[in-house]
């Protein structure tokens, strides 16, 4: 929908309003179930989409962790229908990490800080806004609009898209998803590319049991030592090098980000690309590793029962993530390569997650991403617009599994490099640019005008 430089403002002022308010609903996902409290911004979003003519409907998965659905039907029943679709829980956050309060919600200058302003509040609050004002306006397009508002993206769907998609399918149908991540143009003095998500790594989290032998703590000479196991394990897993893989998705990303020609050769030969991230601004590196290689995270231990007792047992958590095409009998080879078999025979090694562990992708010939790709240049006239893999975890992995092409949107401002933007997600001091919030809501707007035509 076409807007006015008049309108715009106001609608980026609304969207500022309404992510500072979903900020401090501080609804902060740990991962248990009891936690999230996403009740709190499904009531925001459904008191905000009150009364602009759409069927709105809340969907309990657990008592506080409610999401929330509107949907703006079309002309054409027949027509393709659109989901524009934001989480409204965020991670937790160390608070003496921060400059502020990361609950306040602050516009300090031109942007909003605070937990979610980048994950991914800015797009929930964003999608809002632009759905409401065609809701509100005399404009309909052929296809449903839906809005969907939902819950535990951040500890993997539990209790939201996964139970949700499969069974509320009826207040979900959707032929196609727009959600998080993309947008960030990368400018140089060849044109701006903007890079979409259309893959994403699957996720096959491990939890693997250590064991040794108890004994007296006064004693542990020659003792198997649950602990000390662990720690070579958790060594071993830290040095292993599964090996990049140089795909197309991640030949594109590297060309897109203007490094210098000697760069550019190193990180596209598996044999050189080590030496090319070492010599790089940490984030982008961490970023580029990951989107080239299956990777492994040790992130949470635990052992020992007392302190004169030598442990019998240790737990460790890792979290991987498999590029496309590796499955569950893959990553336990990995965790094979890199342990080695005299320690493997004193490891259980258990799925953490019981979902579908694959990565997904969604094609680009389809009329979402030409209208992606025309909304895009207006703003970055002859920008090119590439599609990319994003290293974490979103819900769009439940629609692409129903066959529906999903896609992680957005547009920000020119201002803020990819290293920089990368760097906000779940780190200290999260903030976005009021400028990006007033181009994401526009691509919504300017997407809906193209899609159907």
């Amino acid at each position: 929908m076409a807007v006015d430089d008049r309108t715009l403002d106001t609608l980026t002022e609304e969207n500022a309003e309404l992510l500072q308010a979903m900020i401090r609903n501080k609804c902060v996902n740990d991962g248990t179930p009891e936690s999230g409290h996403e009740t709190r911004n499904a009531n925001l979003l459904r008191d905000e989409l009150e009364g602009c003519g759409a069927d709105i409907e809340i969907l309990p998965v657990l008592p506080g962790r409610d999401s929330i659905v509107a949907r703006l039907p079309g002309t054409d029943p027949d027509a393709p229908k659109l989901m524009l679709m934001g989480h409204t829980d965020v991670v937790p956050v160390s608070p003496e990490g921060w400059k502020v309060d990361p609950f306040a919600g602050e516009r300090i200058g031109n942007e909003i800080w605070g937990r979610g302003a980048v994950d991914m509040l800015n797009v929930t609050s964003s999608m809002a806004v632009a759905f409401r004002h065609i809701a509100k306006s005399e404009t309909r397009y052929p296809g449903d609009i839906v809005y969907f508002g939902v819950a535990d993206e951040e500890a993997g769907g539990v209790y939201g898209a996964s139970p949700l998609v499969e069974e509320r399918w009826d207040a979900l149908h959707c032929d196609y998803v727009l959600t998080e991540y993309g947008g960030s143009p990368l400018v140089s003095d060849d044109g701006v590319i903007v890079l979409l998500t259309t893959a994403e790594k699957g996720a096959d989290a491990q939890r693997l049991t250590i064991s040794g032998e108890p004994g007296h703590g006064s004693m542990p000479y020659r003792t198997d030592n649950a602990i000390a196991k662990a720690a070579e394990v958790v060594r071993r897993i830290e040095a292993y090098d599964p090996g990049a893989r140089i795909d197309d998705l991640f030949t594109s990303r590297v060309k897109a980000q203007n490094f210098d020609a000697e760069t550019e050769a190193k990180l596209l030969d598996p044999g050189r690309i080590n030496e090319a991230l070492a010599e790089m601004e940490p984030t982008l590196a961490r970023n580029l590793h990951s989107c080239c290689h299956t990777s492994f995270s040790n992130n949470i231990i635990g052992g020992g029962t007392k302190i004169n007792t030598i442990p019998d047992k240790v737990v460790l958590e890792v979290d991987i993530r498999i590029l496309p095409g590796e499955t569950s009998e893959d990553v336990r080879q990995h965790l094979l390569d890199a342990i080695g078999p005299e320690l493997m025979g004193s490891i259980e090694i258990e799925a953490i997650f019981d979902e579908e562990s694959g990565s997904t992708q969604s094609g680009t010939d389809t009329p979402l991403w030409g209208a992606l790709v025309d909304s895009i240049q207006m703003t970055y006239p002859g920008a090119k617009v590439l599609p990319s893999m994003v290293t974490g975890g979103t819900d769009a992995r439940f629609f692409r599994r129903k066959g529906v092409p999903s896609y992680g949107a957005g547009l920000l401002s020119s201002d803020i490099s990819l290293g920089e933007f990368m760097s906000r997600f779940h780190g200290h001091n999260e903030r976005i640019d009021i400028e990006s919030l007033r181009l994401t809501t526009k691509l919504w707007l300017d997407v809906c005008d193209r899609l159907w035509v």
